[in-house]
């Protein structure tokens, strides 16, 4: 009786994780469209003025051929800037915890 229940709280917990997870994702999906972010096209100098200096300018990547151009990336404490040449082609959330996971890779069969 005792190996049943156990059994079976053990597999509630199981499903029941995942499900938070899922919900914690969605909403952060959610928080990041609501956001005041930088917008795509915005430039270098205009993302500075309105959100001010970053705390850090990681190291550019990229560069090697016109096929790779240079990227540059801004941390914020909220958020991170990905910049081609000189403008914003993507703005992500930075992660609420360290063991924070994304989505799962698609199935691509």
């Amino acid at each position: 009786m005792l190996r049943s229940f156990l059994v079976a709280a053990g597999l509630a917990l199981a499903f029941a994780a995942p499900a938070q997870a899922d919900r914690l994702l969605i909403e952060r999906a959610q928080a990041s469209e609501a956001a005041n972010l930088p917008a795509r096209g915005q430039s270098m100098a205009e993302v500075e003025a309105k959100f001010g200096a970053p705390q850090q300018k990681l190291e550019p990547r990229g560069g090697q051929s016109a096929a790779w151009p240079v990227i540059h990336r801004w941390v914020y404490p909220d958020f991170t800037v990905y910049f081609e040449r000189e403008r914003v082609v993507d703005t992500v959330l930075n992660k609420a915890a360290p063991q924070e996971q994304g989505p799962a890779p698609a199935n691509r069969g």
